[in-house]
């Protein structure tokens, strides 16, 4: 007879599973089986069997469970097992061999193991231990504060026994499976810091260093948006041991033996290279702060399924190589939210990272995101780490750092790319001032500043054509999913805007429904109620690129953007938008070329301008929002003034 806790309330015998009865009864014996071999007061009992205050008749009730249990055990053969549930006074004892529970097997095996000491041997007893999991602890109980305490506590003696499997792999060197391992609990438990942190380390030692550096910029937007803090202590020394140790290598995909990482008394300690203790000065001597081959790779994978956009990377490569002026190169891509500014930035610099032998940077500066835009010292605090400067050296000000990175790179080839900026101030702080560096910045702006004072060659992305939108549906959903309904694939382009992430929303929810045809969905998208919520992929979707832009803008031209969201059409002059907003004209003229700037509104000719069906449609919802919000304010719960 075998007792399990972790994963569904279970008892087997040799002729099959026990019948124990509904959620009460099985929340009796658990309560009975994390207590084995201890007296369990009848209130204790009470306590945790309901949630909220106990019925009059709760004594009663759980006297019958412990009933019914005693009389199922014993039905199962529970004497032959040395098992008996017994009560004593107004308490009850549940005696047997602990051997028979999952869970004290699992702690038993988990206390054998050694991930340092002898981690060919944990191995197996940690692959054993967390093989006794079914799912999570305690399923089948009851919903109430003490088992919801308790299956937290086993949950977090299980990732634990995961990290200590995590450690003994990388131990033998085996830092794939270690990865693979922490990889799909750090999915399931992503603001844990520890573990997201030992997962950067493993990714790391793989040489996928562009994968542990975005878990560490994820982990840090999650913690902000949902609990409105920076990432802690652990989190952060990993993330700046993985940049010094990666300047140290001189950027080599992987880390071995011997090099920046390495392991003792079971942590991960960064071993400084022969400069670490040099000066600014002399940093600035050999071009490096931690030896001349340091060459930080930071760029994120390149994008999947990428197509065409051929003429915005010739555009690009024109820009970032001219060396004709002496002066560092620069390029703003520019386009509306959902357009593929960032994947064609990073295909383009991936493509050419050749060109820059002394390494790439990049940077997520947060502009269009659901929390504070990243601060310039934040930004080259991690650059100055990824060149090589130990951090006692950083410069405390965005001013002395900035001068310092300036310096570092003068006489390198190097690529910076800065990612999602919401203003030319928050960029130039980050620009590098050697003429043989070059730097890509994205935008929902087009950031007209960077072009009037740093000579910033403006590349604009544009939606896609039908064609290049089917190309791209072909990739997602496969070539022959596409050809079978040519004409559902021209309309789902259409409905979509032609932006890719609306594209690529369409393709998730088509990939989910293999079944389903594109003409399906395309009829699905015609519904404007519906669309913006199916054009939507977990995080992903139209609807939350366009309020991070509208979130940017001021109340008025907000306002401004709902009333061009009535147009009939999508096409209006300043006249007819002045009209429909109830402002003057020269204030509505100051006000599309806001809108413009940010790529809300496109200005086709002279004061021609349209709106984007997804962008209405947005607009509208968000307009019949803030109406719904104003009806509903001063009232009672009658609708009464109150």
């Amino acid at each position: 007879m075998e007792f399990s806790l972790l994963g569904p309330i279970a008892v087997t015998t040799g002729s099959g599973e026990l019948s124990l009865g509904p959620a009460k009864r099985r929340s009796v014996l658990a309560l009975l089986l994390l207590q084995p071999n201890t007296t369990v007061p009848l209130e204790q009992l009470i306590d945790s069997l309901w949630e909220d205050e106990p019925p009059e008749h709760a004594r009663t009730v759980v006297q019958g469970h412990v009933s019914r249990l005693r009389a199922t055990l014993a039905a199962g053969g529970a004497e032959t097992y040395g098992i008996e549930l017994a009560t004593h006074g107004s308490a009850y004892l549940l005696r047997l061999p602990e051997q028979l529970i999952d869970a004290h097997r699992f702690s038993e095996l988990v206390a054998l193991a050694r991930p340092e000491a002898a981690p060919a041997d944990a191995v197996p007893l940690l692959r054993e231990a967390l093989g006794l999991w079914r799912g999570p602890a305690l399923t089948g109980t009851v919903t109430s504060p003490p088992f919801a305490a308790a299956a937290h506590a086993l949950e977090e003696r299980r990732l634990t026994a995961v990290e200590a499997l995590a450690r003994a792999h990388g131990a033998l060197g085996e830092h794939e499976q270690a990865a693979a391992i922490l990889y799909s609990a750090a999915v399931n438990h992503p603001l844990r810091e520890g573990l997201i942190a030992a997962l950067m380390r493993a990714l790391f030692r793989t040489g996928r260093q562009s994968d542990a550096l975005e878990w560490f910029h994820r982990t840090r937007r999650l913690l902000n948006e949902e609990l409105g803090v920076d990432p802690g202590e652990r989190l952060r020394d990993a993330y700046e041991e993985i940049l010094r140790a990666e300047a140290a290598d001189g950027g080599r995909k992987t880390a071995p033996a011997g090099s920046s990482f390495h392991v003792k008394h079971g942590q991960d300690d960064p071993r400084p290279g022969d400069t670490a203790g040099a000066s600014p000065a002399d940093a600035t001597t050999t071009g490096t702060g931690r030896g001349a081959g340091a060459a930080p790779r930071l760029l994120p994978r390149p994008p999947a399924r990428f197509l065409g956009r051929q003429d915005q990377l010739g555009a690009l490569t024109d820009a970032l190589t001219d060396r004709t002026t002496g002066e560092s190169p620069l390029a703003v891509v520019a386009g509306p939210a959902g357009v593929g500014k960032t994947a064609c930035a990073v295909q383009w610099a991936h493509l050419h990272a050749g060109a820059f032998p002394d390494g790439q940077l990049f940077a997520d500066l947060r502009g269009f995101g659901e929390g504070d835009e990243a601060a310039p010292a934040e930004i080259l605090r991690d650059f100055l780490l990824a060149l090589g400067t130990p951090p006692e050296r950083v410069p405390g000000s965005a001013q002395a750092a900035s001068a310092l990175f300036r310096s570092l790179v003068a006489d390198r080839r190097l690529l910076v790319v800065l990612d999602n900026a919401r203003s030319s101030a928050q960029v130039r702080p980050l620009l590098p001032g050697g003429p043989h560096c070059a730097t890509v910045v994205t935008s929902r702006s087009r950031l007209d500043g960077l072009v009037a004072t740093d000579c910033a060659r403006p590349v604009s992305v544009q939606v896609l054509g039908h064609e290049e939108g089917a190309a791209l549906l072909g990739a997602m959903l496969g070539p022959e999913r596409v050809a079978e309904d040519p004409a559902a694939a021209e309309e789902l382009v259409a409905l979509c805007d032609g932006l890719p992430l609306a594209l690529r929303a369409a393709a998730a929810q088509l990939t989910a429904r293999p079944r389903w045809k594109l003409a399906r969905l395309a009829a699905a998208l015609r519904d404007e109620r519906r669309r913006l919520a199916l054009l939507s992929a977990e995080d992903t979707g139209i609807a939350a690129a366009l309020r991070m832009s509208v979130a940017r803008l001021s109340a008025d031209d907000a306002r401004l953007l709902s009333a061009l969201a009535t147009s009939a059409d999508g096409h209006l002059n300043a006249s007819v938008a002045a009209a429909l907003a109830g402002y003057d004209p020269e204030r509505t003229q100051d006000g599309l070329e806001r809108l413009a700037e940010m790529h809300l509104v496109d200005e086709e000719a002279t004061d021609v301008y349209t709106i984007s069906t997804l962008t209405q449609l947005f607009a509208r919802d968000e307009r019949g929002e803030e109406s719904d919000g104003e009806s509903g304010r001063g009232k009672g719960p009658g609708g009464g003034n109150g």
